[in-house]
C-alpha cells in the first residue's frame, strides 16, 4: 500500500523503515530541508537493524512537501511528539482526500487536533482520525539515516474519529499492521490509552537524581524498582478510573501487564521490558526540564488525563501530583495550562456533548 509518514525522529524512521521493508510504497516528510536533502544525497535509504539482521530499505520519495507526501496515499501516520501536531495538522489539513486514514501513535487525542483543523480549514472530505496508546516500535536512530527496531507491537487498542468510520479505518491500517490493531472506540479511548504519561512521569521524576548525577541511566531498567512500580500502577489505576467514568468497558490495557510474566500480553507482548533493558538503547543522557519525557508525557499527557479526569468528576491525585512536582523542576505551574480539553478547542462540551461528537463527527 502507499504511505505517508510525517516525522525525522525514531518513530518516523521505524515506520518508514519497517514499512519499506514488508514491501510498501513510502514516502517521509519531514519540516528539515537539509535534512532532506542530504537523506536524498544518500539516497533516500533508510538501514533497519532488527532481530534478524540489518536490511538496508529504498523510500520511493523524501520530501519537504506534505501535499507530495500525502498525494494518493492509504495511509498517512504521524508519530511526531505531541508539541508538533498543531503545525502538522494546520500543514497538511488542505490537502487530505476522501478515503484517507490518519494514524497518530500514540497522540494525546492529537487525532482530534488534525480533525479539528481539517474542518476548520472547510476540508469536507470524509477522512477518518486514529490513535493507539503506545508506539508501535520500541526503536532508536543509530545514526541519520539508520534506526534499531528493538520490538514491534503486538497489540495496538486503536480509537477512531468519527466513530462510524471504525470498521473502514482499522480495515486501512490493518494493512500496515496485519493481525494488530484491536478496535477500543472512539478517539478519546483511543487517548486514553496512551501509555507514555503513565510510564514516563514516575521513571524521570522518581529517578531525578541519578538522572542528573551519571552522564547516562537506563530508566527501565536500574530505574525501575518496586517502589516505583507500586507508584506506576496507582497512576494507572487512575487513567482506568478515567476511561470507567467516560463508559469506556473491555481491555483497558493497563501497564502492569507489560512487566508480568504470565497472564494477558500488553501491547508489545510477553518479555519486551526485558528485551527492551537488554538492548542497552535507553541507557541516555536525559536533561529533565526538556525530555519529551518530561515535555510530552508528563506536562502534555497529564494535563490531558487532568481535564478528563475533572469532565469526568474522577479524582486523580498522583497525577496532581505529577504535574506539580514536574513543573517544580522545571520551574514552571505545570497545574496551569498544558493540552486540556478546553484548549483544544472542546472545552464548551460537557461529557454527553463530547461523546456525541466523538460518535457522530463535525458534520452532524
Amino acid at each position: 500500500m502507499k504511505i505517508a509518514v510525517l516525522g525525522g525522529g525514531n518513530g518516523s524512521f521505524a515506520a518508514a523503515g519497517d514499512f519499506a521493508l514488508q514491501g510498501h510504497d513510502v514516502r517521509l516528510w519531514r519540516r528539515d530541508a537539509e535534512a532532506v536533502a542530504e537523506h536524498k544525497k544518500a539516497g533516500s535509504r533508510i538501514k533497519v537493524k532488527n532481530a534478524q539482521g540489518t536490511h538496508d530499505t529504498q523510500l520511493t520519495l523524501v520530501t519537504t512537501d506534505i501535499a507530495e507526501a500525502i498525494k494518493d496515499v492509504e495511509l498517512i501516520l504521524c508519530p511526531a511528539p505531541a508539541f508538533a501536531q498543531p503545525d502538522i495538522a494546520k500543514r497538511i489539513a488542505p490537502h487530505l482526500k476522501d478515503g484517507q486514514v490518519v494514524y497518530l501513535p500514540p497522540a494525546t487525542f492529537g487525532s482530534m487536533i488534525f480533525a479539528k483543523a481539517a474542518h476548520d480549514a472547510g476540508n469536507t472530505a470524509k477522512v477518518a482520525f486514529a490513535e493507539t496508546g503506545t508506539l508501535p516500535w520500541l526503536a532508536r536512530k543509530h545514526g541519520p539515516f539508520e534506526v534499531a527496531i528493538t520490538i514491534r507491537a503486538k497489540r495496538l487498542p486503536t480509537g477512531v474519529f468519527p466513530l462510524h468510520m471504525m470498521d473502514y479505518a482499522c480495515k486501512v491500517i490493518d494493512k500496515a499492521f496485519p493481525g494488530v490493531i484491536e478496535p477500543c472506540g472512539d478517539a478519546l479511548s483511543g487517548a486514553l490509552m496512551n501509555a507514555g504519561p503513565i510510564i514516563h512521569p514516575p521513571l524521570i521524576v522518581m529517578n531525578a537524581g541519578p538522572l542528573e548525577h551519571f552522564p547516562t541511566w537506563d530508566i527501565h531498567k536500574e530505574g525501575t524498582q518496586p517502589a516505583i512500580r507500586r507508584v506506576t500502577d496507582q497512576l494507572d489505576a487512575e487513567r482506568i478510573a478515567i476511561r470507567e467514568a467516560f463508559g469506556y468497558n473491555g481491555a483497558h490495557f493497563p501497564l502492569a501487564d507489560h512487566y508480568a510474566k504470565e497472564g494477558e500480553e500488553w501491547m508489545y507482548g510477553r518479555g519486551s521490558h526485558d528485551r527492551l533493558t537488554d538492548s542497552g538503547d535507553w541507557r541516555e543522557h536525559i536533561v529533565l526540564t526538556e525530555h519529551r519525557y518530561m515535555r510530552e508525557d508528563l506536562r502534555t499527557g497529564l494535563s490531558f488525563f487532568l481535564s478528563c479526569a475533572t469532565l469526568a468528576g474522577v479524582e486523580t491525585p498522583l497525577v496532581k501530583a505529577f504535574l506539580a512536582i514536574g513543573g517544580a523542576i522545571c520551574g514552571e505551574n505545570f497545574l496551569q495550562g498544558g493540552r486540556t480539553l478546553a484548549s483544544l478547542g472542546f472545552g464548551d462540551l460537557d461529557q454527553a456533548a463530547l461523546l456525541k461528537l466523538l460518535r457522530e463527527g463535525f458534520a452532524a
